[in-house]
């Protein structure tokens, strides 16, 4: 593809890219017309520095506070007491306190897009190679397309409980057809879209506690909390957030340089665990409550059905109880579709040459990928969320080491090492066999530590889950004197 561009204001006085190559799909009539209307087209290539002037960087903010203010977050705080046994004050305080942790990394790394112009997958490049990148690009891809899953499932349940006319599946229907179309816009309709679909979502929870908050101080009482029990829970919520590590500049690459990387910070950091903490300790309060209300234990059923014990904290209010559902179930759809957006540039960094195509035409991918598995999996949401968030956070802690110790270490933190010349150019970026051998080989640890549904390790077992705890600080040791050999022989020059 061509590096000419063009340039057009939009109303955030923001560019939009329209490549100059005039051959090929840019050619076609379609393509040209979804140009005109504000479609994004950029997919992996880099934003050059004059073309990063973005200025309204507050809405970094709203695009993660928007991403975890919704039903998704609810949904995994009640895993402390489901799956683990947890009362509600050691749920909230393990939610509390490994998200104060947790959320520092992406948010860090949320500073790096205004610094790089470039995609999280596209900086990683510089750390684990360009066929290094393909084993993270898939695991992120797995990772994004698992919580486009467990989303679709909560959001169609949610909206099928307003109805007996509707079903789980066609619910989950409806929610992916929402998030596509708002995803395949891409950045400035993401952007709009994330800061007004947030407030709907907090009237319906304030509803939601203005009825029913007296019932959530009649929790059941739990047994005390073991040690295994309290950090395999943090395992879960930890895997939530830093997941987004992989994702995180993303929605920051068209940020003026000369942003504050404070501010930037603050608003990312912000826009995480305020939302997150909040819904899920309600969910927690929730879950333990539901007992001891018969209306809110026939709306979450056996099935754990999330969508109906939220339509049951909302039935005293009628008809408008039943709306607001609604507004919760479509909550899910702004985390789908920045999911679905950062899902584009995975897939293009996974197979290099499908960065020809247009980033849009993933958004579709993505959406034929996670929709008939979450009608596969509507029924089996609580063991498939636990064993998902929980793996997910392995990889990703691992990672998020990597790429910290290649830049604060290898390139002192210079920035301009990143040089967009050779962001795909094999031979002038790291082979990558550092980073794939110390993730590869932190999992000889990290395997032990593991205390799951299907494999439990000597350590785990006695210990709770403590893998993401192991995998950031081992990963980051190992890569030094690995990617010190790698650079003996490569002789890559910063």
């Amino acid at each position: 593809m061509s590096d000419r561009h063009t340039h057009e204001k939009n109303s955030d006085d923001l560019s939009v890219v329209v490549p100059g190559d005039k051959q090929g799909w840019l050619s076609h009539p379609l393509a040209r017309s979804l140009l005109s209307w504000g479609v994004e087209e950029r997919g992996t290539i880099p934003v050059p520095e004059e073309e990063r002037m973005d200025t309204q960087y507050y809405k970094i903010f709203f695009v993660w506070f928007s991403m975890n203010f919704n039903i998704l977050s609810f949904s995994a705080g009640t895993l402390g007491p489901i799956a683990f046994e947890l009362g509600l004050r050691d749920s909230c305080l393990v939610i509390l306190f490994f998200n104060i942790l947790a959320c520092a990394l992406p948010a860090y790394l949320n500073t790096w897009g205004p610094r790089t112009g470039m995609r999280q997958m596209i900086q990683s490049r510089y750390s684990f190679g360009y066929f290094g990148i393909i084993i993270p690009a898939i695991l992120n891809l797995i990772g994004l397309c698992g919580f486009n899953i467990l989303n679709g499932i909560l959001g169609g349940q949610a909206l099928a409980s307003v109805s007996s006319n509707m079903s789980w599946d066609v619910g989950i229907v409806i929610i992916f057809i929402i998030a596509l179309l708002i995803s395949f816009m891409g950045y400035r309709v993401l952007n709009w879209y994330e800061r007004v679909s947030w407030f709907p979502v907090l009237i319906a929870f304030l509803v939601a506690l203005g009825v029913g908050g007296k019932n959530l101080y009649n929790a059941q009482p739990v047994a005390p909390a073991s040690a295994a029990s309290i950090l395999s829970f943090a395992s879960v919520i930890a895997g939530f957030v830093i997941t987004y590590s992989a994702m995180a500049s993303d929605f920051t690459m068209y940020y003026s340089p000369a942003v504050p990387r404070s501010k930037i910070f603050w608003y990312a950091y912000l826009g995480y665990i305020v939302p997150i903490v909040l819904l899920e300790c309600l969910g927690a309060a929730a879950v333990l409550a539901a007992p001891n209300v018969p209306s809110w234990a026939d709306g979450y059923g056996t099935d754990g059905n999330v969508g109906g014990l939220l339509e049951a904290m909302l039935s005293p209010v009628g008809n408008f109880g039943k709306f607001l559902t609604v507004l919760l179930s479509l909550s899910v759809t702004a985390n789908i579709a920045c999911t679905l957006y950062s899902i584009c540039f995975n897939f293009q960094v996974m197979i290099p040459a499908m960065a020809k195509v247009p980033r849009y035409v993933f958004s579709i991918v993505g959406t034929a990928i996670a929709l008939p598995l979450s009608i596969a999996g509507a029924h089996k949401f609580y063991t498939t969320l636990t064993n998902f968030l929980s793996l997910i956070g392995y990889w990703a802690s691992a990672y998020g080491a990597i790429v910290l110790v290649e830049h604060h270490y290898f390139r002192k933190g210079d920035f301009s090492t990143y040089n967009h010349a050779i962001w795909n150019v094999p031979g002038r970026l790291p082979w990558g066999a550092a980073a794939i051998t110390a993730v590869i080989l932190s999992f000889a640890l990290i395997i032990p530590c593991m205390n799951q549904v299907w494999y439990q390790g000597p350590i785990g077992m006695t210990s709770g889950d403590i893998g993401f705890e192991v995998a950031f600080p081992l990963a980051g040791l190992l890569y030094l004197p690995l990617r010190k050999l790698e650079l003996k022989y490569q002789n890559t020059q910063y």
